[in-house]
C-alpha cells in the first residue's frame, strides 16, 4: 500500500511537472509572438516612411514627364512656327529684290530730269504717282519684312528657353529615377526585414486583424467627417453589376475565401501593371487618401447611401480627401505598397461599414 500511495504521488507530481512544462512553453510562445508583433509594428513604420517617400517620387516624376511631354509638344509648334516664319521671310525677301532692282532700273535717270522732260499733265501726273507707289510698296514691304524678323527673334528665343527647359527637365527626371531606386531597396530591405520578424502563424493572424481594426477605424472617422459636411450622393443600389472595373488585370483573390486561418477576404485582388491607372468605379467623395497598415496607400470614395469603395496597394493617390470624383476618373496609380511583392489592387465595397462581394457589384 505504501509503495501505490508512493507511485501515485509520483505520477502526480510528473503531472504538475508536466502542465508546469506546458504552461512554460505557452507563455513563451506568447511572449515570441508578442515581440514578433512588437518589431513588425516598429518595421511597419519604417516601410510606411520608405512607401510614401516612393509615392511622393513617383508623383514628382510622373509631373516631370507631363512636363516633357507638354515641353515636346510646344518645342514642336515652335518649330512649325519658325519654318513659317522663314518661309514668310523668304518670299519677302524676294518681293523686296524685285523692288529694288525696279528702283535700281529706274534710277539710271535722274528723277527731276524725268518729270521736267514730261509734255503733258497727264504724263507728269503718271509718273508722280508711280514713283509715290514705288516707295509706299517699298516702305510696306521693309516694315513687313522687320515685323517678321522681330517674330522670327521671339521664336527663337522662345525655342532656346524651351531646350534650356528641357535639360533642366531631362536632369530632374535622372535624379527622380534614382531617387526612386534606392527608395525602393530601401522599402525591398524593410520588407525583407518584416518578413523575418513574422514566423509564426498566430503573429500573422493577430497582425491581420489589427490591421482590419485599423481600417475600419479610419473608415468610421472618415463617414463621420463626411456627414459633417452635408455632401449627399445617390448610393451604388441602382447601379448593382454596372460599376467599373477599377483597374486592369486578372482577378487573383475572390472575395469570402480563407486568407490565413479563420480570417477571410473581405474584398478582390486585381495582379495588374505597377504605374496603371486606378480608377473610381462610380461618382462620389474621397473621404480617405493616406497610407493604411496593411493596405498601403489606400484611397476610399463616398457613394452616398453608406455605400464606399475602397483601393488598396497603390503606388501613389493623384486625389486628396475632399475632392469630388467621377466614375472613371483615375485616383491612384497601382502599385505594391502595404507590404505587397507583386503590383496589384486590393479593391472593396462596403455598405453601411459592411463588406459586401465586389463582383456583384462590378461589370464583370
Amino acid at each position: 500500500m505504501f509503495c501505490s500511495c508512493w507511485l501515485n504521488n509520483v505520477s502526480w507530481a510528473q503531472q504538475a511537472q508536466d502542465l508546469q512544462s506546458i504552461q512554460q512553453q505557452i507563455k513563451e510562445k506568447q511572449q515570441q509572438v508578442a515581440e514578433q508583433i512588437k518589431s513588425a509594428k516598429k518595421l511597419q513604420q519604417e516601410l510606411e516612411y520608405a512607401e510614401v517617400s516612393v509615392a511622393k517620387t513617383v508623383k514628382a516624376l510622373s509631373v516631370t514627364e507631363n512636363s516633357l511631354a507638354e515641353n515636346k509638344t510646344q518645342r514642336k509648334q515652335l518649330g512649325k512656327q519658325q519654318q513659317d516664319v522663314q518661309q514668310k521671310i523668304a518670299q519677302q525677301q524676294e518681293g523686296l529684290a524685285k523692288l529694288i532692282k525696279s528702283a535700281y532700273m529706274t534710277g539710271n535717270y535722274d528723277f527731276a530730269k524725268m518729270l521736267l522732260n514730261q509734255q503733258d499733265a497727264a504724263n507728269f501726273e503718271r509718273t508722280i504717282t508711280y514713283y509715290q507707289y514705288l516707295n509706299n510698296e517699298r516702305r510696306h514691304k521693309i516694315d513687313e519684312f522687320r515685323v517678321l524678323i522681330s517674330e522670327l527673334e521671339e521664336v527663337n528665343a522662345q525655342l532656346a528657353s524651351k531646350q534650356q527647359e528641357l535639360a533642366q527637365l531631362q536632369s530632374e527626371q535622372k535624379e527622380q529615377k534614382a531617387q526612386l531606386v534606392k527608395q525602393q531597396a530601401s522599402r525591398e530591405t524593410t520588407l525583407a526585414n518584416i518578413r523575418s520578424a513574422i514566423e509564426s502563424d498566430e503573429a500573422k493572424i493577430e497582425i491581420l486583424q489589427q490591421n482590419e481594426k485599423n481600417l475600419q477605424d479610419a473608415l468610421a472617422k472618415a463617414q463621420r467627417d463626411s456627414e459633417k459636411q452635408n455632401q449627399t450622393f445617390s448610393g451604388l443600389s441602382r447601379v448593382k453589376g454596372k460599376l467599373l472595373i477599377p483597374a486592369e488585370g486578372e482577378l487573383m483573390r475572390m472575395f469570402g475565401r480563407i486568407r490565413q486561418g479563420q480570417i477571410k477576404w473581405k474584398g478582390i485582388v486585381i495582379k495588374g501593371q505597377i504605374g496603371s491607372p486606378v480608377i473610381a468605379v462610380y461618382q462620389g467623395k474621397v473621404l480617405y487618401a493616406d497610407w493604411l497598415r496593411g493596405f498601403g496607400l489606400v484611397t476610399v470614395i463616398d457613394h452616398g447611401d453608406g455605400f464606399m469603395s475602397l483601393y488598396g496597394h497603390n503606388q501613389a493617390l493623384l486625389k486628396q480627401a475632399g475632392d469630388i470624383v467621377e466614375a472613371g476618373e483615375t485616383v491612384a496609380l497601382l502599385g505594391q505598397s502595404g507590404g505587397q511583392t507583386n503590383p496589384n489592387l486590393y479593391f472593396e465595397i462596403r455598405h453601411k461599414g459592411q463588406p459586401v462581394n465586389p463582383t456583384a457589384w462590378l461589370n464583370l
